[in-house]
C-alpha cells in the first residue's frame, strides 16, 4: 500500500524557470553558504578555523538531537513542547544517580526508559484523553520542571568527590580525528531518522498520518500507533540529548539549563520545512536549520562580541520568518485551489497540522482512490 504524500505548498508551479525551482528547494542551502563566506571574510582569524568548527560541532550537537526529537511529532501532525524541560531533567538525573552510587550504564538505561515514559504519557494525553498536543506537552513540561526543581532543591548539582565514571565523561570527549564524538552521534541519529522518514514504510505512514489522519486510517494505517511511536521516540531522543549534555558539563548539572533549548529546536525544525523538501518537515531540512542558526549566531557573536541578546534574537526572528514563509505559501496555494477549473471535482480532506499551530495547505497523494491531504502552513508535512 502506497501512502507517500507529496506536499506542493511551497513548491514552484510546473513550468517555472529552473532558477526559481533551485531557489525554492535549495535557497536555504545557498543562504547558509553565503553566510559562511561573509563571516569567513569578516572574521578570518576566528570564524573559519578548525578550533571554531570543533567548538560549534560539539556545543550544537545537543541542539541538533533535540531538533530531531521535535521533528518526529511534527511529521505526525503533533508538537512536543516538553523537550526543553525534559533535557534539563535528564542531564540532572544522569549525574545525580551516579552520585548516589549507580553504575553509569544503568543510569543511561534509566534515563532512556524515563524519556520513553514521558513520551508515552504525552501520547496518552493526546490520543486517549484527547487533549490538544500543544496544551498536553506544555503541561507535561511544567510537571517535569517541577520534578527537576524538587529533585535538586533548586540548587546546582556538583560532583565534588569524583564519583561519576570517567567513561561517562568520555561520551562527550572522544573524537574521530578532528571530529568531536558527540557530533558524530548527532549525525548518526540524523541519518537514521532521515532513512526512516524517506525510505521506509514507517516514514511514509507518519507523513500520511500527519497530512490526513482520517484518510490514513481509511487506507489501513494505524494512526494511534504511529502517533504514540513518534511521541515516545521524541522522549527517548530528549533523554539522549540530556545524557550527552550531562557528559559535556563534566560533573555539573543545573535545573534551569534545559528550557533555553526549546525555541532554537523549534526554529530549526520549522525552518527546515521550507527547504530540501519544501512544504513538509524533514530530517535534512532540520539539520540545515540547525546549521544556519549555528553559522549565523557564531558569526554575529564574533563580529559583535559581548552582545548576549544576539542568540535569542536570531532564534526568534528565524522562527517568525520560517512560519511566515510557510503561512504565505499556504494561502497562495489555497487561493490556487479555490480558482475555477474545468477538471472534474475531486474529494479533498483537511490535513492536521501540529495541534495549536496554524492553517493548512493542500497536498496531493500518490495513493489510488485517496483524498487529497493538506499540510500545515506552519508545520507542513508530506
Amino acid at each position: 500500500m502506497n501512502t507517500s504524500l507529496k506536499s506542493t505548498a511551497l513548491e514552484p508551479p510546473k513550468g517555472a524557470p529552473w532558477y526559481r525551482k533551485l531557489f525554492t528547494v535549495y535557497g536555504m542551502v545557498v543562504l547558509t553558504a553565503l553566510l559562511f563566506v561573509i563571516f569567513a571574510i569578516a572574521a578570518p582569524g576566528t570564524f573559519a578555523t578548525l578550533l571554531n568548527f570543533q567548538l560549534l560541532a560539539s556545543s550544537k550537537s545537543v541542539l541538533l538531537i533535540l531538533a530531531l526529537a521535535v521533528t518526529l511529532p511534527m511529521v505526525a501532525g503533533k508538537i512536543d513542547l516538553s523537550i526543553g524541560y525534559g533535557v534539563g531533567l535528564w542531564q540532572v538525573m544522569a549525574l545525580l544517580w551516579q552520585l548516589q552510587g549507580l553504575d553509569y550504564r544503568l543510569v543511561i538505561l534509566m534515563c532512556l526508559a524515563g524519556g520513553a515514559v514521558v513520551g508515552l504519557v504525552n501520547a496518552l494525553l493526546i490520543e486517549l484523553a484527547q487533549v490538544d498536543a500543544f496544551i498536553a506537552t506544555l503541561a507535561t513540561a511544567q510537571v517535569i520542571y517541577a520534578i527537576t526543581y524538587w529533585t535538586t532543591g533548586g540548587r546546582q548539582v556538583t560532583d565534588n568527590t569524583g564519583m561519576r565514571a570517567s567513561a561517562f565523561d568520555a561520551l562527550a570527549t572522544w573524537t574521530l580525528g578532528p571530529i568531536p564524538g558527540v557530533f558524530i552521534i548527532a549525525l548518526v541519529v540524523a541519518a537514521v531518522i532521515w532513512v526512516i522518514l524517506e525510505f521506509l514504510p514507517m516514514g511514509r505512514y507518519l507523513y500520511a498520518v500527519g497530512a490526513n489522519p482520517k484518510a490514513a486510517e481509511l487506507t489501513g494505517v494505524h494512526r494511534r500507533r504511529y502517533i504514540v511511536g513518534a511521541m515516545v521516540a521524541s522522549g527517548v531522543l530528549t533523554a539522549v540529548a540530556g545524557i550527552l549534555l550531562s557528559s559535556r558539563q563534566a560533573g555539573v548539572a543545573q535545573a534551569n539549563i534545559g528550557p533555553e533549548y526549546l525555541l532554537p529546536a523549534l526554529a530549526a525544525a520549522f525552518l527546515g520545512s521550507t527547504t530540501i523538501k519544501p512544504g513538509r518537515v524533514n530530517a535534512l531540512g532540520t539539520v540545515l536549520g540547525v546549521l544556519i542558526a549555528t553559522i549565523g549566531i557564531s558569526g554575529l557573536e564574533q563580529l559583535l562580541p559581548g552582545q548576549f541578546f544576539l542568540e535569542p534574537l536570531f532564534n526568534g526572528l528565524t522562527l517568525v520568518a520560517a512560519i511566515t514563509i510557510a503561512s504565505l505559501a499556504s494561502r497562495r496555494r489555497l487561493g490556487r485551489a479555490d480558482a475555477p477549473t474545468t477538471a472534474p471535482p475531486q474529494d479533498s480532506g483537511a490535513a492536521h497540522a501540529p495541534e495549536g499551530t496554524g492553517t493548512a495547505a493542500p497536498v496531493s497523494t500518490t495513493a489510488d482512490a485517496r483524498p487529497a491531504a493538506s499540510a500545515s502552513g506552519e508545520t507542513p508535512t508530506q
